[in-house]
């Protein structure tokens, strides 16, 4: 069963936007639990525009399922990383000043920066995903680096599913494919929403987890949080 992990980040940026604690990301993090997701994913940046160190360091003891951080492998991402020990930490090429990721690495120029941390990661009893695009030869790298799973990122097949869904989600199967055949898990992120997700589960079915985080939280404007989980959960059936 391919797990839905919900990206909290946005509930830290309204928070934030107003001061205080409204809303209370933790309490949302435990609510996304209770109404059926299988993990919680938080991505803290240097800046903390959303979610902040001090926010993933009170949700490791408090959470029941699967945590996962993503970032950038600074010292101070590292650092935390290893303190919380969550079950999975996913590696992104942000810089610091992104928005938001937009690429996948370059796990052939960075092969060694890579595996010290897939070892470093490794070592402390995490699993590893490295954010990668649909090249075939980044994905071997990132086996060569000794990640556990790659996170697919999946911008460029929202963007064109509108178009041509066939040619959208073509290049990613091949890419899951590859995957598979390397041996590692597989998961998938950015831009997922309920318009494309069942049809990119329809073709790579044995997706391990998919993490969203932006499209979930603004259908849960209309939608509310619990029937928005629901929904997302039955594209996954």
């Amino acid at each position: 069963m391919t797990k839905l992990s919900v990206n909290i980040n946005k509930v830290a940026t309204l928070r934030n936007a107003r001061g205080g604690n409204n809303p209370d990301v933790e309490k949302v993090a435990l609510d996304c639990e209770a109404f059926g997701a299988e993990g919680i994913t938080v991505h803290p940046r240097s800046d903390e525009r959303h979610i902040r160190y001090a926010d993933v360091l009170a949700l490791r003891p408090i959470l029941r399922t699967e945590f996962n951080i993503e970032g950038y492998p600074s010292k101070e991402f590292i650092d935390l990383v290893l303190k919380v020990k969550p079950h999975q930490v996913t590696l992104v090429p942000d810089a610091p000043d992104q928005i938001t990721s937009n690429s996948g690495w370059d796990t052939k120029n960075n092969l060694s920066f890579l595996t010290e941390l897939m070892d470093t990661f490794g070592e402390a009893g995490i699993r590893t995903s490295i954010f990668v695009g649909t090249d075939t030869e980044m994905i071997e790298y990132a086996a060569k680096a000794g990640a556990d799973r790659v996170e697919l990122y999946t911008e460029p097949y929202a963007s064109q599913y509108g178009k041509n869904r066939e040619a959208a989600i073509a290049p990613f199967v091949e890419a899951a494919k590859v995957t598979r055949k390397l041996g590692m898990g597989l998961n998938a992120g950015h831009d997922l929403s309920l318009e494309n997700l069942a049809y990119f589960h329809e073709n790579i079915p044995w997706v391990d987890e998919v993490s969203i985080g932006h499209a979930l939280i603004c259908d849960a404007l209309y939608l509310g949080l619990k029937k928005t989980i629901e929904e997302y959960k039955n594209c996954l059936r």
